[in-house]
């Protein structure tokens, strides 16, 4: 049967950048363990390749959609009302110009998928499933396979978290919802062959009539190469480290009020890894407290850099509220760091007692008194973590590797193509 020969449409696939770049970037072009790829990609992604070694024309193809991309990002930016704020209205505006990037591929490629060059078609990025896919009905009329996915995004703001939800400017999440009435949503999902679903949510959301499509493959993975220390933290008091942007949904201001107590004793210390709006109130939080010694702010690091910083910890101290994927979270666990995270959304679904320790979803007050419970708990006797973090890494060198998720793609591309049977859902 030899290998597929697979369109990998990954807009957003970048190895330079973090978050749904550099997924798009890591899945793409690790499924050239399993299939002949092509990746087409945006134009901005373009040097980036070109760096990594890719070969234009031969390897990947760059679209350039800036006439109508350009202008609606930055409309954008002004809508969401300050930097770091407003992503959904940003995820609003990626719906509206991401359609003329799949004309311009199809106008592209569709001369050769109607060839017969491609054995199916497979949408990496965009990760939303609120951004609809036109090129799903053009694959099904040339008799195309059309896969998509991981899609993962749309949690819900817990209950409790709305001061939080209006400091982030998420005003447009409160009519998230309606995205499932536009046509072109459900036209995307009756075409596709298969819908890969990154999470437990997202697999919720999909109309019943489809879900014998889909097929649950968690969103993120690790490169063991980029994660490739094991952690050896100081004996003596409980380090920690949080690792993200310093924005509210993330709770850098509920871990720093949850461990204050143990930050004042000197029984604890906190690396403080990222930039954003609320960072200068985090730095006055601590002076205020007198705690400036035992928490340490690095500010934005380079990716390569986090695991030196992240290697120096027991645990990753993660109080997130309105967590998608979880990346942060498997590259903790990655380097024998265990994660204590709330149990909701993405982290909820990659940690379990085994590998992590889980705080229960609540209101604001109820995350910070959770937390406290458990890092006094940790604070205890931090060498009883080891077990853990040895149980933690093997979880992640068995199913949360790149080239394991290519693994697990490759099952759902023999499936469509009627070379095996349905995939069991993976995680």
């Amino acid at each position: 049967m030899g290998r597929p020969r697979v369109l990998v449409i990954a807009e957003a696939a970048n190895p330079e950048w973090v978050s749904v770049p550099l997924v798009g970037w890591s899945l793409a072009t690790a499924l050239r363990a399993v299939a002949d790829v092509h990746i087409v990609t945006h134009i901005r992604n373009r040097e980036a390749f070109l760096r990594a070694g890719e070969v234009e024309g031969e390897t990947f193809t760059a679209i350039d959609s800036e006439a109508v991309a350009r202008p609606l990002w930055k409309l954008g930016e002004r809508l969401r009302m300050g930097q770091g704020k407003g992503w959904t209205i940003l995820q609003a505006i990626a719906a509206l110009s991401y359609p003329y990037f799949e004309r311009l591929v199809w106008r592209q490629f569709g001369d050769a998928l109607r060839a017969g060059e491609y054995d199916l078609v497979h949408r990496v990025t965009p990760l939303s499933p609120t951004v609809t896919s036109p090129l799903a009905r053009r694959c099904a009329r040339v008799g195309v396979p059309f896969v998509i996915g991981p899609l993962n995004g749309g949690v819900p703001w817990p209950r409790g978290f709305d001061a939080e939800r209006r400091r982030e400017r998420e005003y447009l999440s409160y009519l998230r919802g309606a995205y499932k009435l536009l046509p072109g949503r459900g036209v995307t999902l009756r075409h596709a062959s298969a819908i890969v679903v990154g999470s437990r949510h997202t697999e919720n959301e999909i109309p019943a009539r489809y879900r014998d499509k889909c097929v649950y493959i968690p969103e993120n993975a690790i490169d063991p190469k980029r994660f490739s220390r094991l952690a050896a933290p100081d004996p003596g008091v409980l380090r920690a480290c949080f690792l993200g942007r310093m924005v509210p949904y993330k709770g850098p201001d509920m871990l720093l009020e949850a461990a204050l107590p143990l930050l004042q004793a000197g029984a604890m210390q906190i690396d403080m890894v990222g930039d954003g709006p609320m960072l200068e109130g985090l730095k006055a939080f601590a002076a205020e407290h007198g705690i400036e010694a035992a928490v340490r702010f690095h500010g934005w690091l380079a990716h390569e850099a986090v695991q030196d910083v992240l290697a120096g910890s027991h645990i990753l101290s993660f109080p997130s509220v309105r967590e998608f994927g979880g990346g942060v979270v498997l590259e903790a666990m990655a380097l024998g760091v265990v994660p204590l995270i709330v149990d909701y959304a993405g982290p909820g679904e990659l940690v379990d007692g085994e590998v992590g320790v889980k705080v229960p979803i609540g209101s604001r007050d109820a995350v910070v008194s959770g937390f406290r419970r458990a890092l006094e708990q940790l604070s205890g006797d931090p060498a009883a973590l080891a077990p853990i973090a040895a149980r933690a890494r093997v979880r992640v060198e068995e199913g949360f590797t790149w080239a394991r998720k290519a693994e697990q793609i490759g099952t759902v591309y023999d499936w469509v193509l009627d070379r095996g049977p349905r995939p069991a859902p993976f995680g």
